[in-house]
């Protein structure tokens, strides 16, 4: 394994850091401030006026769409071909998993601008990958286009409030045969981005045919969001936040929404093997950005321990605040190890030759980022808690994805079952 920087990667980090300082730093104020304004204008979903500024010097730059690699890029390269499409709107060629890697962690410097600027925020990646791998010409043309421009953005709807999600099995909605179309029915909760006026694609996930069983049960289905039946209702909030800019994480009733058959995401059966596909690259993207943000907080927390005193020194020479310092320094390189050794195995022999890595790292990045922004809000005090710092938002990212992308006990119990699987070396005897 090398992990050193190739000289594409080098050039893409450098065009990637630039636009950071350049843009999207000084574009935060102004983004707090048109979010505050929204709210107050009981409009607290609608996109925000820099965001769209930032999308267009991100693709002038040619910095757009940069996570697409592996077999979902194949699949986009041979659908532009297929629809004769001269200029593709992939990096050419594109990345693989390790060279995004260092370009996803910078943008996780500013989670809330960045990655939606860059065409690079979820959901909407995980939904152009389950569209580029599996999606039909028509559900190309129709979807995926609009989200790889940056046109439209998408939800996906999984999670239920009436289950134990954690067991994705338990999902209960249900997607129905009626002659040529699909009725469906069912709540999903948890469903981020769908309160953006801008949204308008729904992948919902349910129960097809009565016969299966298991895994062999559920399907994914597209439902446009404007569907007679489909109703849009309150949005969750994280710790008290609305994530409004990013659309929110809405709750959305399906009743009777019928589409046509043709909306089938590759047939019926086949969700929780397109859930899998899907979940791979979008958890390691994840961990990405989370490296990103603890190397953020640990850099405020720096800065902030470097300019305050207490006790008649100041705080950068306080023993506990070195310790965290030094602690934060050995845990974000442990995770970005880890990462990159991950993104390495995705490129080299899959997403399944990877899949213990993927769980481990689910469980090492986050609780990483959320102990060393923890760190940081102490060293601010009351700063750290408010909106004065972005600290307090990171926390609660951090500490959200601890179970967003399913939860540490179950990734923990798979790969103690993996472990316990291995055959064992044969110890001394008595």
């Amino acid at each position: 394994m090398d992990f050193a920087y190739d000289d594409r990667t080098q050039d893409l980090r450098e065009r990637v850091l630039a636009f950071m300082e350049e843009r999207v730093y000084p574009a935060e104020p102004a983004a707090r401030e048109q979010e505050e304004a929204a709210i107050g204008a009981g409009r607290p979903w609608e996109r925000l006026p820099v965001t769209a500024e930032l999308k267009a010097e991100a693709r002038r730059r040619g910095l757009w769409n940069l996570f697409l690699t592996g077999k979902s890029a194949e699949a986009v390269r041979k659908w532009e071909a297929a629809s004769g499409k001269t200029e593709s709107i992939l990096p050419d060629p594109p990345l693989t998993n390790l060279q995004y890697a260092p370009l996803a962690e910078i943008t996780g410097w500013s989670p809330a601008l960045a990655p939606e600027a860059m065409n690079c925020a979820a959901p909407d990646t995980g939904n152009m990958e389950v569209l580029a791998e599996f999606g039909s010409p028509e559900q190309q043309e129709r979807w995926l286009r609009p989200l790889l421009d940056g046109e439209i953005r998408s939800a996906f709807c999984m999670t239920e409030p009436a289950v134990a999600s954690s067991d994705a099995s338990n999902i209960a909605t249900t997607i129905t045969a009626e002659g040529d179309s699909y009725l469906i029915n069912g709540r999903k909760w948890w469903s981020s981005g769908a309160l953006s006026p801008d949204c308008k694609i729904l992948i919902v996930m349910g129960v097809t045919g009565e016969a299966a069983d298991g895994h062999g049960r559920h399907s994914m289905i597209l439902v446009p969001r404007d569907t007679p039946g489909v109703q849009v209702k309150r949005g969750l909030t994280v710790f008290g936040y609305t994530d409004g800019p990013h659309g929110g994480h809405a709750e959305v009733d399906f009743t009777d929404v019928r589409v046509p058959k043709e909306n089938m995401i590759a047939g019926e059966g086949e969700g929780f093997a397109i859930a899998q596909a899907r979940l791979g690259p979008g958890r390691i993207h994840h961990c990405m950005r989370q490296i990103g943000a603890a190397e953020r907080a640990l850099d405020l927390l720096c800065s902030r321990a470097a300019t305050r005193t207490a006790f008649g020194k100041a705080l950068a020479d306080q023993g506990v605040v070195q310790d965290w310092i030094a602690e934060s320094r050995v845990r974000i390189e442990q995770a970005r190890l880890l990462v990159l050794k991950t993104a390495w195995l995705m490129d080299t022999v899959g997403n399944k030759g990877a899949h213990t890595e993927i769980q481990a790292i689910k469980i090492v990045t986050p609780a990483m980022a959320e102990w060393v922004i923890d760190k940081a809000i102490q060293v601010h005090g009351g700063g750290g808690v408010s909106q004065a710092f972005p600290l307090a938002h990171m926390w609660a990212s951090a500490r959200s994805l601890r179970f967003a992308d399913g939860p540490d006990e179950v990734h923990k119990r798979s790969l103690a079952r993996r472990e316990l699987r291995k055959p064992r070396a044969q110890g001394p005897r008595d």
